[in-house]
């Protein structure tokens, strides 16, 4: 019986994710991919044209996961700080539950790889910043306490963020970065 469209293609990626989660991590290539699925590297190529557009597929699955999320807690949280203080969270708890795709979101998979890759996700990056900015410039809106630039606060919630998954990477995916940011928001977020 055929698989259904897509199916084998989706197997892939999982794979290729998976193998990015090993503590003790090298490089990925199609032949070691193609021999943990028990196919060809021809395989490989019937659904993606490269190794590149494999990364690419990992790359659309962190941007459509992560800003769905962001979108419901902009529409579901009115208050401003509250909002960075989840999308952070949501962010921290996205690489938890996903360790290959930090590899990926650090750019330690991406090494190596297309210089177009490490470009997306450098987008990917500047639009959770600017996400995070427009929650905290509502937040300086409604709240006459809350001071600071929004733009540098923002700024430093990202460097936290992305510090964090590198920590975590560099842990061997052992140091959880939401229970770090449990107790060190107060701190990033008055």
């Amino acid at each position: 019986m055929p698989r259904p469209k897509g199916e084998r293609r989706l197997e892939i990626l999982k794979t290729l994710a998976q193998m990015l989660e090993a503590p003790r991590w090298e490089r990925v290539t199609t032949a070691a991919l193609a021999a943990k699925l028990d196919v060809s590297e021809a395989a490989l190529y019937r659904h993606f044209a490269s190794k590149a557009q494999m990364y690419e597929g990992l790359i659309e699955f962190i941007e459509n996961s992560v800003f769905s999320l962001a979108n419901r807690i902009s529409e579901d949280e009115a208050d401003g700080t509250q909002q960075a203080a989840k999308l952070v969270e949501m962010l921290l708890a996205f690489a938890e539950k996903n360790p290959g795709m930090v590899r990926v979101m650090t750019g330690d998979a991406l090494v190596g790889e297309h210089e177009r890759l490490q470009a997306r996700m450098n987008q990917f990056f500047d639009r959770f910043e600017a996400t995070l900015k427009q929650a905290l410039r509502l937040a300086a809106s409604r709240d006459a306490g809350a001071e600071g630039d929004a733009a540098t606060r923002a700024g430093t919630l990202l460097c936290y963020t992305i510090g964090s998954l590198h920590q975590f990477a560099r842990s061997g995916f052992t140091r959880k970065p939401s229970e770090s940011f449990a107790a060190q928001r107060r701190y990033l977020l008055t």
